[in-house]
């Protein structure tokens, strides 16, 4: 019975793992409200590991629409053709494997709260869970200097199943929102 408590303990804790965890980092020197036309960096989105699995031009094109979407919604409006944009955006998409060891320990006992208790084995389990992590960033460059201005990024535990294209589509899209909702800084 204890084992089966310290399961769902363990499940408990991997589905906390799975909430999104985002980061940024900003120039507080830039004016911000200056920023109206983007563009890509090519290449716009970048992979770590180079990997066929991760790597997809399905991929980078649902990244892509969802970034463009978040910046429309923010007033960023792609460069016209033939002008300079005043901002450079380039993505990357970073998957890790990690793992955690969780050791339970459990102990038998006998007897009785009024004539004290006896102890019994003490058992360790110890199990290693592998997982993997990914990160999406985002990252704004002044195109007239080239510095990096903003970054900010979304970290989290990926499915074994990611679902089909429109959830893959939708994943992407929440990240990405997640991730820009806090551009401008304020």
């Amino acid at each position: 019975m204890f084992r089966h408590l310290m399961m769902f303990a363990l499940l408990l804790l991997l589905a906390a793992c799975q909430s999104t965890q985002v980061q940024r980092d900003f120039d507080p020197q830039r004016d911000f409200s200056a920023y109206r036309a983007w563009s890509w960096k090519e290449p716009a989105l970048q992979y770590r590991p180079d990997d066929p699995r991760i790597k997809s031009d399905l991929t980078e094109q649902r990244i892509r629409s969802a970034v463009s979407e978040q910046l429309d919604q923010r007033g960023l409006r792609p460069a016209a053709s033939g002008t300079q944009p005043d901002v450079l955006v380039q993505a990357w998409f970073i998957v890790d494997q990690r793992s955690q060891q969780y050791t339970t320990a459990s102990m038998g006992a006998w007897g009785s709260p009024w004539h004290g208790f006896w102890g019994g084995p003490m058992y360790n389990d110890t199990r290693t869970i592998h997982y993997q992590v990914g990160t999406l960033q985002v990252d704004f460059y002044d195109a007239k200097d080239g510095k990096l201005v903003w970054r900010g990024s979304a970290e989290q535990v990926l499915r074994d199943n990611p679902g089909g294209p429109k959830e893959r589509t939708d994943m992407y899209r929440e990240t990405v929102n997640k991730v820009l909702s806090q551009y401008p800084p304020q």
